[in-house]
């Protein structure tokens, strides 16, 4: 039998791994937060899957394309391979808020596409994230969600205790507490790695 997988962690982008800009659209801008890559490290080196799931409505407002949001996706994918971290997958929408669709957060289409394409389990994943909607995917897919204060964290951060949520400061942190929970696979051998973003 295959060892048992770690949960999957859902990742924010813009807030939580790189420093928010608004609307980003310039790769060269890209700058992580900080504890990124000792969090992410620790994750990964527990097994758990490394998903990427980030609303652009700046794409359906117009202010830049699909290609843009992928070009800065695709730097800060070198940015932590440099430091060999690898993410498992990158999933956008691009829908501005008032749009009807399935994926933009708190709606669950992102994660469910993700379990779908790769295999995950979505109940007892992890969601992280700098606002009030990631903690809401989490409850939308039977998930835990942890605010970290970077971003626009600090804007939710009294809800969030208020409602027995996980608040930290960093992604290191998020990662110690997730490691903390006992949800930990053993360490994943081989390239588990998906496409580039």
């Amino acid at each position: 039998m295959k060892p048992q997988r770690a949960p999957p962690v859902f990742l924010d982008r813009d807030g939580t791994l790189v420093v928010e800009m608004g609307y980003m659209s310039d790769p060269n801008l890209v700058r992580m937060e900080e504890g990124v890559v000792a969090g992410l490290r620790v994750l990964a080196a527990r097994g758990h899957p490394l998903v990427v799931l980030s609303n652009q409505s700046g794409i359906g407002r117009g202010m830049f394309t699909g290609e843009d949001a992928q070009r800065v996706n695709a730097r800060l994918a070198a940015m932590l391979r440099d430091h060999d971290v690898e993410i498992m997958a990158w999933y956008l929408c691009p829908h501005a808020p008032k749009t009807t669709c399935a994926c933009r957060k708190p709606l669950p289409g992102m994660a469910i596409a993700a379990a779908r394409d790769w295999q995950l389990e979505l109940t007892g994943s992890y969601v992280i994230g700098d606002k009030r909607t990631d903690l809401e995917l989490a409850d939308a897919v039977g998930g835990t969600g942890i605010l970290l204060t970077t971003g626009h964290g600090r804007e939710y951060a009294e809800w969030a205790r208020g409602d027995a949520r996980p608040v930290f400061d960093n992604l290191r942190a998020a990662a110690d507490f997730i490691v903390s929970s006992g949800a930990e696979a053993a360490p994943v051998s081989g390239d588990a790695a998906g496409p580039l973003p």
